[in-house]
């Protein structure tokens, strides 16, 4: 159905102005309407960022981005919405991650053959389930995220063609669907090649989210744009800004305004109510449906979630960024044995390391930001929250002396030179983002349970239509840009136009 050129464009209102946001007003615009974003902080991105501190900039989201290879949809869209280009430039980097135990390094290179003939050396017993691990990554290339269209807009044509596709993938899903990585690293006798399968993703999550993240790496799908994460959302930004769309920061919405049963606008902090015609919500979904919205209206699925975080745990982080020099080289990301440190409750005895000199934007005056992280969980989040501002702020500095010790007696020649620049915890992202547990990912579904998978609509409310990486398990940022292309295209959907934009 084509408009006239003098009527009057229906507009849709954002809110949230990261990946998702950003997305979601760009093919609002590309599809002809009037979009307008509203952002609660002072600029886009959402977790896709970054910041300066003591003049270095630290990056806070991209360990990779899936999507980077040309010719598959996802990359259409990232390409769609400015974030990548014919000229992007990407970080030199020819690994996943490696792993350190008992003096030993062994490495997901991605070289596939150059990671085989490594951890047969490493472990000639282990032969037959090396081989094996290898194959089934080569499979797991396969497993490409669909981007062309929501799934429930899917007709026989697309799931025939997916077939095709993923021809391989299904025996990787009928053997380890229903595996955690531990479980799965048990069929190895290495002792280092354990600690290599559970050391990147927590060991209670599906063998299979392991294999597919080093799948994207070895088919170079998944590459880090150079520039870092803040960089990529200001590109997004940009290419919004310049189809027409207005994007308002500091502005963060109180309300989404609901009469008889459809959504009419929203009403900002400052008590303006701002009308729309569609409103699509690019946040967190806690409170979209504890503050937004009545929480009567949040999908069943999620509310399942949220009732049972041992089926659906969040990750978090406990992180803390460095200067050192910039000759300083230990690998990509490396993990490596600590002597045991204690957050709350829980202990650890595994951290990694990660050096950022592979991009200037990370290095000044002959130094560069080093990055470590240990692992948060649901538990982690409620130890954080229960403490007082005074306690909050001892424990972190505790953290930061007892994990900058560690660092130093791994390595030796950063004992004294290591300049602390920030340490955050999740309690930041829940701040900043109003991350649900201060979950930097969405919902995992363990092995056994149901994948979550949240319906694009809210039931019951009219012109609503739901975005973020919160809508699919795991999230991440695959999940955040295609959310909002989704949103849009069942709004064109509901007005009977066409969905290609």
């Amino acid at each position: 159905m084509k408009r006239g050129i003098m009527e009057k464009r229906d507009r849709v209102v954002v809110i949230g102005g990261g990946i998702a946001g950003l997305s979601a007003g760009i093919y609002a615009l590309k599809a002809g309407f009037e979009c307008t974003i509203y952002e609660k902080n002072a600029i886009p991105g959402g977790e896709c960022i970054g910041w300066n501190r003591k003049g270095f900039h630290i990056d806070n989201c991209i360990h990779w981005l899936t999507g980077t290879k040309k010719g598959t949809d996802l990359y259409e869209v990232w390409k769609t919405v400015g974030a990548l280009s014919a000229q992007t430039e990407y970080a030199p980097l020819d690994s996943f991650y490696s792993s350190v135990e008992g003096g030993q390094t062994v490495t997901l290179w991605s070289d596939l053959k150059r990671t085989e003939r490594e951890l047969l050396a490493v472990s000639p017993e282990d032969e037959e389930e090396i081989r094996k691990f290898i194959r089934y990554v080569e499979y797991s290339k396969q497993c490409i995220y669909p981007a062309e269209k929501p799934m429930e807009m899917w007709g026989i044509r697309d799931y025939i063609a997916m077939g095709k596709e993923m021809a391989d993938f299904p025996k990787v899903m009928k053997e380890l669907g229903k595996c955690s990585i531990e479980d799965y690293s048990k069929r190895f006798r290495s002792p280092l090649l354990r600690k290599l399968l559970c050391d990147y993703l927590p060991k209670e999550y599906g063998a299979i989210s392991l294999l597919v993240s080093y799948a994207s790496i070895a088919d170079g799908n998944g590459k880090v744009p150079m520039g870092a994460s803040l960089q990529l959302s200001l590109r997004m930004e940009k290419k919004f800004k310049e189809l027409g769309g207005e994007i308002f920061y500091n502005r963060g919405v109180e309300e989404i305004v609901v009469e008889k049963k459809t959504a009419v606008g929203v009403r900002l902090a400052d008590g303006r109510l701002m009308e729309a015609d569609y409103i699509i919500p690019a946040m967190d979904f806690y409170p979209l449906f504890h503050r937004l919205l009545p929480r009567e209206y949040m999908p069943a699925g999620l509310r399942k979630a949220y009732e049972k975080p041992e089926a659906y745990p969040v990750t978090s982080g406990f992180q803390v960024a460095y200067a050192v020099d910039e000759h300083f080289a230990c690998g990509e990301t490396v993990f490596v044995d600590i002597e045991p440190l204690e957050v709350g409750s829980r202990t650890f005895d595994r951290m990694y390391v990660k050096a950022y000199g592979y991009d200037p934007v990370c290095v000044k005056d002959g130094r560069q930001v080093l990055q470590t992280c240990i692992t948060q969980t649901d538990e982690d989040y409620r130890y954080w929250k229960s403490l007082s501002k005074a306690e909050y702020k001892e424990v972190k500095a505790k953290l930061v002396q007892e994990i900058t010790r560690r660092i130093a007696e791994k390595y030796p020649e950063l004992a004294g030179k290591m300049d602390v620049l920030d340490a955050w915890t999740p309690l930041t992202y829940e701040r900043y983002c109003g991350a649900y547990h201060g979950g930097y990912m969405s919902f995992i579904a363990k092995p056994g349970s149901k994948k979550l998978k949240v319906n694009g609509k809210v039931k019951e409310i009219r012109n609503i239509y739901l975005a973020g990486q919160w809508t699919t398990s795991p999230g991440g940022l695959p999940v955040a840009v295609t959310s909002g292309k989704f949103a849009v295209q069942r709004i064109l959907k509901s007005q009977k136009r066409d969905i290609a934009i």
